[in-house]
C-alpha cells in the first residue's frame, strides 16, 4: 500500500504534473482571448458612427452651454468681488484717516485733561478768553462725537463689505467648480468622439463628416471672406427686418469658414452662441452667452415668420443656435469637425426662433 502511494506520487511530481500545467496554461490563454473577443468594441457602420458621433457632439453642446452660462456667472462674481475689495480698500482708507484725526484730538485731551476747568478758569490771566476757549473745546468735543460715531459707522459698513465679499468669494469657487467639471464632460465627450472617428479608414472619415451641398457652397464662399459682399450677404441683408439684424447677418456671412472651438467667442474662432453674440455684438446688440438665455432676448417668431438675423434654436434642451439667412438656411459653427458655414435649418430638431429687436 505504501509502495502504492509512493508510486502515484512520483507520476504526479513528473510529466503528468507538467502536462497538467500545460493544459492549465492553455486554458488560460484561450479563456483570455475569449474573454478579449468578448469585449472588444464591435465594429460600427460610418452611418452607426456618424449618429453616436452627432449625439456625442451634441451632448458637448450642451455642456458647452453650461460651460458658457458658468462662466459668465464666475466673471460676474469676480468682478463684483474685485469692485466690493476696491470699496473696503477705500473705506479703510478713510477709516485710517479719521483713527488718525481722533488720534491727535485725543492726545490734545491728554495733555489738558489733568486741570480741573474752573481751576483752568481761576488760574486764566484773561478768564473771557478762556470762556470763549471753553466754548470751542465745547464744540470740538461735539464733532469729536461725531467723528467717533463716523469711525463706527465706517467699521459696520466695512464689515458689511468684507461680508458680502466672503459670499461673492465663496459664489465665485462654486462657478469654477462647475467650470472644471463641465471642461471635463466636454473633453470626455470630444475624445470619445475622436475614439469613433479613429476607427475609421480615411474615405470613411470623409463620409461621415462630407458637407451638404449647401455646406459645400459655404466653404467655396470662404475665399470671399472678410467682404461684405460674400455670396448671398447683400440680398440676405436688405431682407433682415432692421439695420441691425442686417448687421449681424453680415458679420456671420464674414466669418464663414472660421474654426469651431468651444467657449470661444471670435473673433477668429467661435461656438455656436459665440457667434450669435459676436455678430449682434457687431452691431451694437448685447447678447446674453447661452442659447437657453438668447431665446429669450428678444420677441419669439414662428418659422414662417423667419426673416433673416433672426436667431433659429434646436433640440428640446435649447442647445443650438444660428443665424437665420433666408430660403431655409442658416449660418452657425456645427461641431470640432467643420467650420462656420451655412446649413439647411431641417438638418437638426428646430426648437424655436427669436427675432432680436
Amino acid at each position: 500500500m505504501a509502495a502504492h502511494r509512493k508510486l502515484r506520487q512520483r507520476s504526479l511530481s513528473g510529466n503528468t504534473a507538467r502536462t497538467a500545467v500545460t493544459i492549465a496554461l492553455a486554458g488560460a490563454a484561450t479563456a483570455t482571448a475569449f474573454d478579449g473577443t468578448s469585449n472588444a468594441e464591435p465594429q460600427l457602420t460610418p452611418t452607426q458612427v456618424k449618429a453616436k458621433v452627432d449625439k456625442l457632439y451634441q451632448e458637448a453642446e450642451v455642456a458647452t452651454d453650461k460651460y458658457d452660462g458658468a462662466k459668465e456667472k464666475a466673471d460676474a462674481a469676480e468682478k463684483q468681488l474685485n469692485t466690493l475689495r476696491d470699496e473696503a480698500a477705500r473705506k479703510t482708507e478713510k477709516l485710517n484717516s479719521a483713527r488718525d484725526a481722533l488720534g491727535y484730538v485725543a492726545a490734545a485731551q491728554y495733555r489738558s485733561g489733568g486741570i480741573d476747568p474752573a481751576v483752568q478758569l481761576m488760574l486764566s490771566n484773561d478768564p473771557e478768553r478762556y470762556l470763549d476757549g471753553a466754548e470751542f473745546a465745547d464744540r470740538v468735543g461735539h464733532r469729536q462725537t461725531a467723528a467717533v460715531e463716523l469711525v463706527r459707522q465706517q467699521l459696520r459698513e466695512i464689515e458689511q463689505l468684507r461680508g458680502a465679499a466672503h459670499i461673492e468669494l465663496t459664489s465665485l469657487k462654486s462657478r469654477q467648480a462647475e467650470l472644471k467639471k463641465q471642461k471635463s464632460t466636454i473633453n470626455g465627450k470630444l475624445d470619445q468622439a475622436r475614439h469613433l472617428l479613429s476607427r475609421l479608414t480615411p474615405q470613411q472619415q470623409a463620409q461621415v463628416t462630407a458637407p451638404t451641398p449647401a455646406n459645400r457652397a459655404s466653404r467655396s464662399s470662404t475665399t470671399a471672406r472678410g467682404a461684405l459682399a460674400a455670396p448671398g450677404s447683400s440680398s440676405a441683408a436688405a431682407d433682415a427686418p432692421n439695420s441691425r439684424a442686417a448687421a449681424a447677418v453680415s458679420y456671420a456671412y464674414q466669418k464663414l469658414g472660421s474654426p469651431y472651438v468651444w467657449g470661444a467667442t471670435g473673433p477668429h474662432a467661435f461656438d455656436c452662441s459665440g457667434l450669435v453674440q459676436a455678430a449682434y455684438n457687431s452691431a451694437g446688440v448685447s447678447l446674453p452667452r447661452t442659447t437657453y438665455s438668447q431665446i429669450n432676448a428678444g420677441q419669439r417668431v414662428s418659422r414662417s415668420e423667419l426673416r433673416p438675423g433672426d436667431l433659429v434654436f434646436f433640440y428640446s434642451g435649447i442647445s443650438h443656435v444660428g443665424i437665420y439667412v433666408g430660403d431655409g438656411q442658416m449660418i452657425h459653427a456645427p461641431n470640432p469637425t467643420a467650420p462656420v458655414r451655412l446649413a439647411p435649418i431641417d438638418e437638426m430638431p428646430f426648437a424655436g426662433a427669436t427675432r432680436v429687436v
